[in-house]
Formats: structure tokens, sequence, C-alpha cells
């Protein structure tokens, strides 16, 4: 690659004079003239925010002065957020130039930098309503390279708004984020959906159900979040084709507190919620609300593994799939097998396969096989599989690009990840899990003491969700974000459908190595959503623990993006991955 340069950045005030403001600011320099005015350009307008924060629009242009203009001018008559903008007192335009930008990079830029913003803590609104990732082009190679330079100068005029990288990389939303750039099986399944929506739009079927699966890191959430980000810019341009559009009533769906703070904060974050406070909800809110007479024209649902299938708490139906696809045009479900956790999400295998079949009748079943999540070679993920894919322990392959280590003391690995996670400022978010082998109650204290506690050889730390927060903000980031929890044990239902960079795993008594293989035993787990009875289509009550058991370790075991550390209880077990190193 050649000498790719350093970009020129100029920040002038955003006002009726912005054109003026930009020629004052290049004063007769001729190469800024070329590369800011000539030249294509990527633009960021911030405004301060009374109540805190920015409001922010991120765009590109072949012509700055004119899409200046026309910001001014025109589109305030036809959407708010520039009216808003156009009255601000203290608003400021960045535009950004560069000698080896042409329209594709520019474009790629953009949708670099809304992944960016939307991951900045102080931005709370991001406008720019275009998905604009390009395929492979002359330049693109160039592309992460002078990003990076662009947003280390853009820290340099206001460090609030452009914090660094890792702060945004580390965080639940940038990670779920409608504007990552999606790899040829994701994009295939986007269009595929996306084209199934339109036509069930148009058609006014109702009942469809599109069924995504793919394992653990396989890049369901990203794919989801840039569904609903497709579907909700819809326009009704006036065509036939496109008639109602603009009244489209679109759901988010996941039944899992974290997951659901990171759903909101996009939604709020990028205004899709305009027409509806509730865009995002549990399940169970989402059924109790809406009739099958008037039915929802796209409901997706994230993490439907965790769907309950039996009646429970407010929901008094017996199976929330169903009575969804009941109340909904059309149905976009993520699904994973292997990460059913509770007897309440339990599905018979003939189940499973009936949900599919009816995707499959439609054409609308789609797999997804990449591993997205772990940057590890082929071996080594066959290698974390095998623990409960097949119940037995191999020889740890040689990888130089993933840290995999085995520990003979709790109290070592969880100093590692708390070096990894407070002293290494490139190893990011590094956190402590464990299976549910330790009493945890969230609605009252231990008798002798505070906190619930996991204790595992000379290592004792409360269980999640306990130690206090300092600060209000803190209550709308995932638990691994929050700072105080490098001191708490994560468990599945904190950590599903997120991922760490560092991850230290605490396997408890209830996972054993006998006989030459993994074997779980239920009387040692205090995961009572998992050991207790389950009433199956028969009617009669089974134990499913030995399929449930293993479904919690996988997920555990799944989350570590560059490393996984191992710490087991069992001596047997210990003592086998401590020889397979």
């Amino acid at each position: 690659m050649s000498d790719i340069g350093y970009p020129i950045i100029e920040k002038i005030k955003y006002d009726s004079q912005a054109a003026t403001n930009l020629e004052d600011a290049i004063d007769g320099d001729k190469l800024k003239r070329k590369l800011l005015i000539e030249y294509p350009t990527v633009y960021v307008i911030c405004s301060p925010i009374k109540s805190g924060g920015f409001k922010v629009y991120v765009g590109e242009t072949n012509d700055i002065e004119r899409r200046t203009e026309q910001h001014l001018n025109e589109d305030p008559k036809v959407r708010d957020d520039w009216r808003e903008l156009s009255h601000a007192k203290d608003a400021e335009m960045f535009v950004i130039g560069h000698d080896h930008f042409n329209k594709s990079l520019t474009l790629d830029i953009e949708n670099q930098m809304m992944l960016f913003m939307l991951g900045v803590p102080n931005v709370k609104h991001l406008n720019n309503r275009r998905e604009n990732e390009q395929n492979e082009y002359y330049t693109s190679d160039e592309k992460d390279k002078i990003f990076s330079r662009i947003w280390r100068k853009l820290r340099g005029f206001n460090q609030d708004l452009f914090p660094v990288e890792r702060i945004i990389r580390d965080s639940a939303i940038f990670k779920a984020s409608p504007f990552h750039n999606l790899t040829t099986e994701q994009k295939n399944a986007r269009d595929l959906i996306i084209d199934r929506v339109i036509d069930a739009l148009l058609s006014k079927k109702t009942g469809q159900l599109i069924l995504v699966e793919g394992e653990a890191g396989s890049g369901k959430t990203v794919l989801l979040s840039t569904i609903f980000y497709l579907i909700s810019t819809l326009k009704d341009d006036g065509s036939p084709l496109r008639q109602g559009f603009d009244n489209l009533k679109n759901y988010v769906l996941v039944n899992h507190d974290e997951q659901l703070k990171v759903y909101e904060d996009i939604i709020n974050k990028l205004n899709l919620n305009y027409k509806n406070d509730d865009v995002v909800s549990k399940p169970t809110h989402f059924i109790n609300t809406h009739d099958e007479s008037d039915p929802a024209d796209v409901v997706l649902v994230d993490e439907a593994h965790l769907l309950w299938t039996q009646g429970k708490q407010a929901y008094r139906g017996k199976n929330q799939l169903d009575d969804i696809l009941k109340r909904a045009r059309i149905t976009v479900a993520i699904f994973d097998r292997n990460q059913i956790l509770k007897t309440e999400e339990y599905l018979e295998p003939q189940q499973i396969q009936t949900i599919e079949e009816k995707a499959m009748e439609q054409n609308n079943l789609i797999m997804l096989s990449n591993q997205l999540r772990i940057h590890a070679n082929k071996q080594t993920i066959e290698w974390i599989r095998d623990i409960t894919d097949k119940k037995i322990i191999k020889k740890i392959p040689r990888d130089s690009t993933y840290d995999l280590r085995m520990f003979d003391d709790a109290k070592e690995m969880y100093d590692a990840i708390r070096e990894k996670a407070l002293g290494d400022q490139k190893s990011g978010l590094s956190r402590i899990l464990a299976t549910f082998d330790w009493k945890y109650n969230s609605k009252r204290k231990p008798e002798d003491g505070d906190y619930w506690m996991v204790t595992a050889g000379d290592l004792s730390l409360p269980w999640n969700l306990q130690l206090k927060q300092k600060g209000r903000s803190l209550k709308k980031l995932a638990w691994a974000e929050q700072p105080q929890t490098i001191d708490e044990v994560g468990s599945t239902y904190t950590i599903q459908g997120f991922d760490l960079n560092y991850c230290g795993v605490i396997i408890g008594p209830s996972v054993k190595y006998r006989n030459g293989h993994v074997v779980f035993d239920p009387d040692a787990s205090e995961n009572t959503n998992a050991i207790r009875n389950r009433t199956l289509q028969d009617g009669k009550k089974r134990k499913v623990a030995s399929q449930l058991l293993p479904n919690e370790l996988n997920v555990l075991l799944t989350r570590g993006v560059n490393g996984l550390y191992i710490y087991a209880v069992d001596d047997e077990l210990r003592n086998i991955l401590l020889r397979s190193q």
C-alpha cells in the first residue's frame, strides 16, 4: 500500500453563512480548496443538546457548497431534524477531505462514521437515513487506515464528541450496530429478507415466518439490526409499489433484559421510534398489547430461542412464537437451538422441525455458518465446541491468533482478566463468567452477608447485578460495559447475546470429567430454570437438564473474541484441561 497521507479537516460554524465560513477557513490555500471544494468530502454536523450530549448528522457529497446550501434552505422545509439544526445557535460543521477520496471511498467513510458515532456515549441523536456500504473498489483497502487518521484528527477538535476508538469498539451498541460491513453470507440473507418483507407488505399476506439459524457468534444480531434499520427507513416514494410504506408498524422483540437496553439505545439514537414508543419490547408485552385482528407489519425477534413455550407470569399462552406469528404479517426470528437455557424455553426436536418446515415451505429458512466473533482458527473453535457437543477434551491446537489458557488457580485467572480489562489498553472489555452453580436470589440478600457470592478456590466474588452503579447513565449500559462489573461474576443472564474481548470462565461443580468424557450433574447446579421438570407434549413431566446445562456452558465458552481463560472446580476436569495445553 502506498503512503495514504493525512486528511484535511476544517471546523466551521454551521449557519446561513456556512459557505462563506468554509471559504474563510480555506483562506486561499490551494490544496485545501482542491480537497474540500473540488473533491468529494465527508462532513459531520453537530449541535449540543441542553440536557447534555450532541445531535449529529453525518453525510458525504461531491459538492460541499451546494449540499450545505440544500441542508440550510431546502431540507428544513421537509424534515424536522434539519429544521432544528438550522435554528441551533451553536451548531458546528466538520468538513473532511483527503487526496485519495473518490465517491466509493467517501460513501464507505460516511458509513464508518455512522458506525462510530452510534457508539459514542455523548451522541444522543444520529441522523443519516442511508446505508452506504460499498463493494470492493480501487482504494477500498485504504478505508480503515484513512478513517483512523480522520478520527484521531477529529479528537483534536472535540474529545467529548470523538472519544478514543477503544471506548466505542467496546460498547454493546457498536457491536450490534446496523452500520457494520456485512459478510457475503449476511448480505445474501439481508437481501432475501428485505425482498420477502416487501413482497409480504405488498401482497397483504400474514403469518409468514423467516427463520434465521446460526450458532453463537455467527453475526445474527448485526443482521437483525441492519434489517430493522432498512425496513424502518423504507419510504413511500410515490410509486404504486411503495404506497403506505410511510406508516409501517415495525417491532423488535427480545426476551433478554440486557439486549433490550441495546436495542432501545439504537432505536432512540437513530430516531426510529418516532411513530411508536413500544417499538422495542419483550415478547409478552407485544402479545398482550396487540390483537390478531390488527397485525403488525414486521416483527423482528432476536434470541428467538429465549421465547417461552409455556405460560408464565403475565403470559397466558402456550407458545410465544405462535402468538407473535398470529399478530404480524411477517416475522423474522433469529434462532440457535444450542442457546435454549430454561425449561420454559424448551422445544422438543419435533417442535423445532415443525418451525423449520414452516419456514422452508415459504423458502424462508436461512442458515448462517460463518464464525464472526471468535478470532481463532477452525481447529480452536472445534476444540471449544467439542466440550459441549461431543463431551470430549482434546489437545489444544496451536493458534497464534487466539489466547486460550487453562488455569490451576481461579484467583490467578481473575487477576489475568482484571489486568486485561484495566491494565492493557489494547485488550478492552474483559470479564469473569461462571456456570450457575452458586446460589443467587435477586429479591433478597443472603443471611450471612451483603452479596450472593461465587467461590472457587481462593477466589470469592459477588454474582452479577449486585454491586452498585456509580451514576444514573450506567443503568442504560449492558452489564459488561458497567465498570464495577469487573469485580462481579457474570452469568448467561447478563452475557448472552454479547461478546467480550477476553473471557474468563469458571466451570462450576455441575460440569465434571469422568471415564474420558465431560458429564453434567444437575444435582450440583443452582440453575433451577434448567434443572426443574418440564411438561412435554405428551403430558409427561421430565428432566431436560442434560440438554440445557451443556447449552449454558456453550454460551459462556463462546463469548471471548480474542481469548478464553478456563478454570474448572472439578478436580478431574481441571486436570484434563491443564494437561490439554
